[in-house]
Parts: C-alpha cells; sequence; structure tokens
C-alpha cells in the first residue's frame, strides 16, 4: 500500500508539476501575445499618425507653391498692364486655398514645421497685399513692381525651408542635409 502511495505520489508530482509548467507557459504566451497586440496597435497608431502629416504636409506645400504661381502671375499681368479678372479671381481662390490649408496644419504641425509654414505664409501675405495695392493703385511709399519683383524673389527661400523641414519631419531629408543641395542632386540623377 505504502509503495502504491509513493508511486502514486511521484506521478501527482510529475503531473501536477506538468500542468504548472503548462499554466506557466500558458501564462507566458498570452502575455506575449498581449504584448504584441500593443505593439502592433501603436505601430499602427504611428503610421497612421505620420500618413496624416504627409497628407497634410503635401496639401500645404501644394496651396503655398500653387499661391506663389497664382502671384507670379498676377504680377506679370501688372507689369504688362493686363490684369484680368479671371486671374484676379484665380489669385482669389488660391488665397483662399491656401489659407484653410494652413489653418488645418496648423492643428497638425509640430513646433518647428508650424514656424517655417508660417513664415512662408507671412512672406506670402505680405506680396499678396502688395500686389492689391500695386492694383487698386494705393501702393505706399516705396512700393512699385520692382519691389514687388524682389518680393515674389524672396519668397522661395521661405517655401524651400518650409519643405526642408516637412521632409526632414518625415524622415526623407537628412536634418544637416542642404534643402537645396539635395533638389539638385535628384534632378540630376
Amino acid at each position: 500500500m505504502i509503495a502504491i502511495l509513493g508511486i502514486g505520489g511521484t506521478l501527482a508530482a510529475a503531473v501536477i508539476t506538468q500542468r504548472g509548467a503548462d499554466r506557466a507557459r500558458g501564462a507566458r504566451e498570452l502575455e506575449h501575445t498581449r504584448q504584441l497586440q500593443r505593439e502592433e496597435r501603436e505601430y499602427a497608431a504611428r503610421q497612421a499618425h505620420m500618413e496624416q502629416r504627409r497628407t497634410c504636409y503635401a496639401a500645404l506645400s501644394a496651396g503655398t507653391r500653387g499661391l506663389a504661381n497664382v502671384m507670379a502671375k498676377v504680377l506679370h499681368a501688372l507689369e504688362k498692364g493686363e490684369l484680368t479678372e479671371e486671374l484676379r479671381s484665380d489669385l482669389d481662390r488660391a488665397r483662399r486655398d491656401h489659407r484653410l490649408r494652413h489653418a488645418e496644419a496648423q492643428m497638425i504641425l509640430p513646433d518647428g514645421v508650424a514656424r517655417a509654414a508660417s513664415t512662408a505664409n507671412r512672406y506670402l501675405g505680405d506680396l499678396y497685399g502688395l500686389l492689391m495695392r500695386l492694383h487698386g493703385n494705393t501702393a505706399r511709399d516705396g512700393e512699385s513692381l520692382e519691389a514687388a519683383r524682389e518680393n515674389l524673389d524672396k519668397l522661395w527661400d521661405p517655401l524651400w525651408a518650409m519643405r526642408h523641414v516637412m521632409r526632414v519631419d518625415l524622415g526623407i531629408t537628412a536634418p544637416g542635409q542642404d534643402q537645396r543641395q539635395g533638389e539638385a542632386d535628384r534632378c540630376q540623377a
């Protein structure tokens, strides 16, 4: 009887030990699965956030460049004395579009990109005001078509800077890479 109890105890201990090990392994596997699920959710959230930024940056960049291009056309038309109502309407539409995109972007942009976008926006606004004063014959002292041409030429630097900080933020461009050199390298390739 004692031998049977000894053998039974030994077998029971082995079964109990095995079941404990199985439970511990199951708990580890469950925790590992939960950890993987958490990591997958965090990765998906980061990817969604990055895609939201990328979309915002593309829209803002397109809007600023679109407005700058229409302002260049308006300047050319003013220089020729041929500003049409259609072009004036295009300018108003481009400006509204840019302002909407800029306002939306302000809710998403990280601080460094927001500063660059605000600088570009300020240059765009200054040039727009100058063009409208020239068109309305209400130019201030020192304001002329030549001054507008200089402002247009100066506008591209803040637009390039904004684009550069966006690309750095997205991880496309290295932080120390010269923004214009990188563009020149890509154009030559």
